[in-house]
């Protein structure tokens, strides 16, 4: 029997696959796998017979074409590939993730139920009135939705019983699946074989509302501060205690606030300080580095390299380490050389009806790694909003637009196969 895509969704919102960037293994959270053997086996039960789910939690797979060998097109469809990750971000638990639904939601403010704290604001959330009628998904506030990325997952799983089903009438070329785990921690195409998955375009499923389409994503780093302070008794630590937690607030006072999350938007680069911890003996601060020009970031590890020389003279006794770590590149150059990919999405969206216009992502995805590889991969909505927070929404109305828009996108490669 067919399921719905918000029943696909609500299924896999409630299994816990928040993943750990403090983890050094891949992937970081075995539960990862928990959501990942639970979609093997249903596209298994689909009929696909190439069902891969590999020791570091990537799920491979393939909906063969259907065209008939006297078709135009035959031969001429390019293999594409969709992906979204099974992850959820580690900043908010998704243990126990109890999902609210709202029918025919009629505008203004959304107390979640859990926690009568916890508001989705009409006036921080303007797509909201874009959404009167519609069926919404909430938390109760006490977890993150998971919205990112499993409403991607249930887009591409809808779309493969759709395409897999007895009376399937939509033809297509060849269509590959992937499923990447520890996206949210930079780290979704660690192990991700790009040659296997054996496409000429993909697309990741990891955006917002319908119209929203992307092309251009931050280029990012992240780094660590290591502070190692010494630790004494306050009674006697006259003179010797080094204090790392003191250190640490000194760094992050000296962050410039002009260039915040909190304080730009757009294309405006940022330096963001998003976790502490420690004590007085040792400390460590986690930066994520920003800027849609890659050229960028060297300047803004400048600023932080600058401040830590200013605490070292401080506190002289402490050492201060700082680690940058490179994480993605924006994809916008080698998918403007690759027209067809854009094109072919814009043709997609607009046929549905979506409106569709490019957005920077103040953010990545894995397609941004993927473009850097060598397979371009723009981004598609999927319906969701306020990611990583107890107040992330969904619009059910959205999520099955994106179904339409990926079911028009295959179709549309067998009308424009040249």
């Amino acid at each position: 029997m067919s399921e719905t895509v918000l029943n696909k969704f609500l299924r896999y919102a409630k299994i816990d696959t928040r993943s750990d960037d403090s983890s050094t293994t891949s992937p970081s959270t075995m539960k990862q796998f928990d959501l990942a053997k639970v979609l093997k086996q249903e596209l298994l039960d689909l009929g696909i017979k190439d069902v891969e789910l590999d020791d570091n939690c990537y799920i491979m797979a393939t909906i063969p074409s259907n065209l008939p060998s006297d078709h135009p097109a035959y031969s001429k469809v390019p293999t594409i590939g969709f992906v979204a990750h099974v992850d959820t971000s580690p900043d908010v638990t998704d243990e126990n993730v109890n999902p609210q639904i709202i029918e025919n939601y009629q505008g203004g403010d959304i107390v979640l139920p859990a926690d009568n704290s916890i508001i989705i604001r009409e006036s921080e959330n303007p797509e909201l009135k874009n959404c009167i009628g519609h069926t919404l998904v909430t938390t109760d506030g006490t977890t993150l939705l998971g919205a990112d990325d499993k409403a991607g997952v249930a887009t591409i799983m809808k779309v493969a019983e759709i395409l897999t089903s007895s009376d399937n009438t939509i033809l297509h070329g060849d269509i590959r699946i992937g499923f990447t785990p520890d996206e949210e921690i930079g780290m979704g195409t660690r192990h991700f074989d790009v040659a296997k998955f054996g496409c000429k375009y993909a697309y990741t499923i990891d955006g917002e509302m319908p119209g929203e389409l992307n092309k251009e994503t931050f280029s990012a780093d992240s780094g660590i501060i290591r502070i190692t302070g010494r630790d004494i008794h306050p009674g006697s630590a006259k003179d010797i205690m080094v204090n790392a937690v003191r250190v640490a607030g000194e760094i992050i006072s000296r962050f410039p606030k002009h260039i915040a999350p909190e304080t730009t938007e757009g294309h405006e680069p940022y330096v963001h300080p998003h976790t502490v911890e420690g004590g007085v003996g040792s400390a460590t601060i986690k930066i994520l580095f920003r800027d849609f020009d890659s050229k960028g970031l060297p300047k803004l590890h400048t600023i932080v390299r600058d401040i830590i020389a200013e605490v070292q003279g401080l506190f002289p006794k402490a050492k201060i380490e700082l680690e940058v770590i490179e994480q993605y590149r924006n994809m916008l150059d080698t998918l403007e050389k690759n027209p067809e990919v854009l094109d072919n999405l814009w043709e997609a969206a607009k046929n549905v009806g979506a409106n569709p216009y490019w957005k920077p992502i103040r953010g990545g995805t894995d397609g941004s790694r993927l473009t850097e590889m060598g397979l371009p991969t723009p981004n598609i909505y999927n319906g969701g909003q306020n990611f990583h927070s107890k107040t992330e929404w969904m619009s059910v109305n959205a999520l099955e637009k994106t179904v339409e828009t990926v079911l028009e996108l295959v179709q549309i490669y067998v009308k424009n196969a040249k």
